[in-house]
């Protein structure tokens, strides 16, 4: 399975993204009333400037409190992101995602995101793949 496949799957995806002088604040709205775990950060909606997480805004809440919530995005964001392109695998992805330690992969198409997976996406398709092979297999040694 490749990630184009992965993206047509989901119901809705749509990128959900702030700018990086939006304040910490905004985006944990969003991610709240979007129930959602990372926002993009675009300074004009097309480009990738980087990337924020619960776990970036968790991180930085305990480190230095509320205070940090009033605070552009743009210092709290991961700006050099790995991302993954509609060509690659599903394993591929899910290595990506377990070396780097996160959970949301930006995918790009000639410079443009063009999507965003996110771990539960990439688990969800590959147990797809794996009951339809599952069932294939029961299939012939069945002799159906």
């Amino acid at each position: 399975m490749i990630v184009s496949q992965i993206l047509k799957s989901k119901a809705d995806y749509g990128i959900v993204s702030v700018k990086p002088t939006d304040h910490v604040r905004a985006a944990v709205t969003l991610l709240s009333e979007k129930r959602i775990g990372t926002v993009v950060v675009s300074h004009d909606g097309v480009s990738l400037d980087g990337i924020l997480s619960e776990r970036d805004i968790v991180r930085e809440l305990g480190r230095r409190g509320a205070l940090c919530l009033d605070e552009p995005v743009s210092g709290m964001m991961t700006a050099n992101l790995i991302t993954c392109t509609a060509g690659d695998t599903a394993d591929d992805v899910l290595q990506k995602m377990t070396d780097g330690r996160f959970r949301h992969l930006p995918v790009m198409d000639d410079g443009k995101m063009i999507g965003l997976i996110s771990i539960g996406d990439v688990v969800k398709a590959r147990l797809s793949q794996l009951s339809m092979e599952k069932d294939a297999l029961e299939g012939m040694i069945m002799g159906h």
